[in-house]
């Protein structure tokens, strides 16, 4: 099984350039790192996370393109993956220059995780109608999908309409893109039409949803997607379980915190786990 870590990378964390090259010096097959382009003072939107205030991190977050830059020069073997970036309130002609030119550079090592947000105000900054955010990042998906692949692109839909176009560099392959959600059937039919993997955040209820997911599959003409149970704090009897499920990878969540702290966790789960 590959393991990779997740951190919410900060102005005030380690570096995600000194983690990626930290974790593929012990063996990580993966390093992802997650987006908030801003946080509205005023919001109503509860945090996601439970607590009564929303934690200071998801305010200074990094941009995961820029970040992943840096730790694509840094780094020679090692996946490198958003988790997540919020299609929804990005532009997708600029975005897939974005993630085309990173691909590139990196040599092939690019996975977008993606999710649709959980802050209705920080959307709302976007333009993002809130209750058609899936819709329109199913969208941008797909026309980012046409300017990766076409060499004339154009795409016309609800939320994004353009003419033929070009649009270089093209990603050095298809860019694996996986969807980060709660399992069910609106998820899963995004994941079967245009997904190539399912993130499920903390990775519980994997087991359950799989029927699900694989039915989704069969019924758009495709094989079993990828899941990559994402964020998780691991055991030696989680991960066993996810290897019964025939699960393949599983990302491990790394604080949001110094050298100091980062570096002995990775010692730890390398010692344990690879």
């Amino acid at each position: 099984m590959r393991l990779g870590i997740t951190m919410f990378a900060t102005d005030r964390t380690m570096p995600p350039h000194e983690l990626a090259r930290a974790a593929e010096e012990r063996g990580f097959a993966s390093v992802y790192v997650p987006e908030h382009t801003h946080i509205p003072v005023s919001r109503e939107t509860p945090p996601p996370t439970g607590d009564a205030a929303l934690p200071a991190e998801y305010a200074r977050t990094l941009d995961p393109l820029v970040a992943l830059a840096a730790a694509a020069a840094a780094t020679e073997r090692i996946t490198l993956g958003t988790g997540v970036l919020l299609p929804a309130q990005r532009d997708p002609i600029v975005t897939a220059k974005a993630v085309a030119t990173l691909d590139r550079l990196a040599g092939g090592r690019v996975a977008l995780g993606v999710g649709f947000g959980w802050n209705a105000e920080e959307g709302a900054d976007h333009g993002v109608p809130w209750k058609r955010r899936r819709a329109v990042a199913r969208e941008h998906v797909l026309a980012m999908r046409a300017l990766w692949t076409d060499d004339e692109a154009s795409f016309k839909g609800e939320f994004v309409d353009f003419g033929p176009c070009w649009s270089w560099p093209k990603p050095s392959r298809r860019v694996p893109v996986l969807l980060g959600g709660a399992p069910g059937p609106t998820l899963f039919a995004h994941i079967a039409e245009y997904g190539d993997g399912w993130l499920p955040i903390g990775g519980a209820g994997v087991r359950e949803a799989l029927p699900d997911l694989r039915r989704a599959c069969a019924e758009a003409g495709r094989d079993m997607v990828p899941v990559v149970p994402f964020g998780t704090s691991p055991t030696p009897e989680k991960l066993d379980y996810y290897a019964s499920l025939g699960i393949e990878e599983v990302v491990l969540r790394a604080p949001g915190a110094g050298r100091d702290t980062v570096l002995p966790l990775l010692d730890e789960y390398a010692r344990a786990y690879l």
